[in-house]
């Protein structure tokens, strides 16, 4: 599902039981190096902003970042709110699954527009 797109980006909220945003950028640049300047800081914006309205209202043990892009070739970054209670904490969300988990977190929808307000300031 989108939540977000402009021009050079979107984001897509990523099927899971934590709070899991992906963002993509719309060209299929390959690495983070092969994309212009101005476009990197524009990821760095758009991350940052992810984050902290995560951080903010989730108020998760650690945010977790990733972008391996060995599947899917094209820049991709993986914003995820990770909780000492979650079915994988410490693990990555990729690693073996330690525990059943039910966390009762906010609404989704809420920390989206959260996201969507900051970034079209």
């Amino acid at each position: 599902m989108i939540i977000y797109e402009d021009n050079d980006f979107f984001i897509e909220k990523e099927i899971s039981k934590i709070p899991w945003l992906k963002i993509f950028t719309k060209e299929p640049y390959k690495e983070l190096g092969d994309m212009p300047k101005d476009l990197r800081s524009k990821l760095w914006k758009i991350y940052d902003i992810i984050e902290y309205e995560m951080k903010k209202y989730y108020n998760p043990t650690k945010i977790n970042m990733a972008s391996f892009a060995n599947m899917l070739p094209r820049v991709h970054i993986h914003v995820m709110a990770r909780f000492e209670n979650d079915s994988h904490f410490p693990n990555s969300m990729w690693g073996e699954k330690l525990r059943e988990s039910d966390l009762q977190l906010p609404s989704e929808e809420e920390f989206y527009r959260k996201v969507l307000k900051t970034l079209e300031k």
